[in-house]
């Protein structure tokens, strides 16, 4: 099943900055205070949902004594999304960070 993009002025520079939040979790916070990036809805909203995600996935793994760390294979599926400009919708994460209005 194939996903939308979220909007049509989604440029390359947004599909490779978002894609990089998701493989490397640190870019993704290093994104948010970069001024020109962080204003990007694209891009902040990857970078917002990479680092909840990892935060998830670190805490299940931890819970499961780290046998829940497979899930981390996950963020490349999520990373691929990205950089195709698909809405990359994460199972009760993507909607808590819209309703919480973090991105």
């Amino acid at each position: 099943m194939s996903q939308e993009p979220m909007s049509s002025d989604i440029s390359s520079d947004d599909k490779l900055w978002a894609m990089l939040g998701y493989l490397i979790p640190l870019i993704a916070i290093v994104v948010l205070f970069m001024e020109d990036k962080k204003n990007r809805p694209y891009v902040k909203f990857n970078a917002v949902q990479s680092i909840a995600a990892t935060v998830v996935l670190t805490i299940i793994s931890t819970i499961t004594l780290g046998c829940g760390s497979i899930l981390f294979f996950a963020m490349l599926w999520w990373a691929y999304q990205a950089y195709q400009g698909q809405d990359v919708k994460i199972p009760m994460i993507s909607d808590f960070i819209r309703n919480q209005g973090w991105a």
